[in-house]
Parts: structure tokens; sequence; C-alpha cells
């Protein structure tokens, strides 16, 4: 499965790494809402995708915080 292979690929990187990836990944979700709202975009189910994995990113990064403490 991709997305249980995206989320072990998730867990092995640090957190500044996971930053970065965060921050790449909300970059995206704007370029790709900004094409949504100028009829510019041609798979709008890349949105859902990219707001996923942000989830994922976000979920790792907590756990690895809790893990922390």
């Amino acid at each position: 499965m991709k997305t249980s292979k995206y989320v072990e690929d998730l867990k092995t990187k640090s957190a500044a790494e996971l930053n970065e990836e965060l921050v790449a990944a909300k970059k995206e979700l704007f370029n790709l809402r900004f094409q949504n709202a100028t009829n510019q975009l041609d798979n709008t189910s890349r949105i859902k995708e990219v707001r996923r994995n942000i989830a994922r990113i976000q979920t790792v990064i907590s756990e690895q915080a809790k893990a922390a403490k």
C-alpha cells in the first residue's frame, strides 16, 4: 500500500526534516488552491491528497514529541 510506505518514510525522518516537508506540503496546497480558484487545476483530487499528507506529517510530529517526553 502506498500510504503506509509514505508514513514509514515519515517516521524515519528527524523533526527538522518533517518541518521542512510540512512547509513544502502547505506551499503546494496553497498553489493548488490558487490554481483551482483560477480554473487552471486539472486534477482536483490532488488537493485532498495533499491535505491528508499534511495531516499525516503533523501526526508523526506529534507522535515523536510525545515519545520524547
